[in-house]
């Protein structure tokens, strides 16, 4: 086949349909419109780029659609050929979507868009959602916005800053009743709460996660509360580095408890092993740190010990 013809195949056949093809599918409270989570199993694929593009979360494959079918058949270049053009005039499964693009905010900076936001009071749609839905304090969504780190967004969600090592909003990570997603034309580098002279860095994969651990740990004054975002971009990976040179680091990895969670965790490891500097891998109870909060909400917020939940498990690496 014509090298033009390969890459015409490439533009007809969408990796969506790859993944129905092998059985993957559509995990909708995961996804973003520039990012859809497909699942088959234990198995993740996210696929970006407007369907031209993919990677693996729990390893470091990605590509394009022939990457993908050599990912997942284990076959030679021409096997991926024939696999793709078999699928040309498939319509895979579109995902259904609870808002439409406000494609006109990308034509705004992202800094600007969030000045122009209003900050969450106690009562509106997005305090009580914070509140009442993912149990976090009054007093940790005050600290949060007196620090600028939250602002109300559409229908009752919440926008959590992600700032740069100079402080400047980059983007954030928008929460909601229905909704979940990232700025349009945003850029993920940390979700951070907390003191900025910190020396023990808590990482976790979501803001509310991150929120939730602060509270669940009494707000530690020698803590930094961080997210990820769910995703590790060249800046992500930056800025935890930049924060573990500091004096006296300790770099915990409270990412969730799942298999996702543990390949997180596995390369802050090696982050800390770089830096020579102290680790803990500490598990929530259940998957995510919001769900052991509201567990503990649930309970009436006892607490066993210490300020951690009496099952949250720790490994230790000094």
């Amino acid at each position: 086949m014509e090298r033009n013809d390969v890459e015409e195949l490439k533009e007809r056949v969408l990796c969506a349909a790859v993944l129905e093809k092998a059985g993957f599918a559509i995990d909708l409270k995961e996804s973003t419109r520039r990012a859809v989570k497909y699942r088959r199993g234990d198995d993740i694929i996210i696929v970006i780029h407007d369907g031209k593009g993919w990677f693996d979360p729990l390893s470091d494959a990605k590509g394009d659609i022939y990457a993908l079918v050599a990912h997942l058949d284990r076959v030679g270049f021409p096997e991926c050929l024939e696999h793709v053009a078999n699928l040309v005039g498939f319509v895979p499964t579109e995902p259904l979507w609870t808002r439409t693009a406000r494609k006109q905010e990308a034509d705004v900076a992202v800094g600007e868009r969030w000045r122009r936001r209003r900050k969450p009071w106690p009562g509106s749609l997005t305090w009580r959602y914070l509140g009442e839905e993912r149990a976090l304090s009054d007093a940790t969504i005050r600290a949060a916005i007196r620090h600028d780190r939250l602002c109300e967004g559409p229908h009752g969600s919440m926008w959590a800053a992600h700032t740069d090592d100079a402080g400047l909003v980059t983007g954030w990570e928008e929460r909601g009743p229905e909704w979940r997603g990232f700025a349009t034309g945003g850029a993920k580098v940390l979700f951070r709460f907390g003191p900025v002279d910190a020396f023990r860095f808590c990482l976790t994969e979501a803001a509310i996660d991150a929120m939730s651990l602060a509270v669940i740990e009494d707000m530690r004054s020698d803590s930094l509360f961080l997210s990820t975002g769910g995703g590790w971009s060249p800046s992500t990976d930056a800025a935890i580095r930049a924060l573990v040179t500091r004096d006296n680091a300790f770099l915990v990895a409270a990412t969730d408890n799942n298999g996702q969670g543990d390949v997180y965790a596995e390369r802050l490891r090696a982050i800390a092993n770089e830096a020579s500097c102290r680790f803990e891998r500490l598990r929530p109870t259940a998957e995510d740190w919001n769900a052991d909060l509201r567990m503990m909400k649930k309970k009436g917020g006892e607490k066993e010990g210490d300020t951690l939940l009496p099952h949250a498990r720790r490994s230790r690496q000094g």
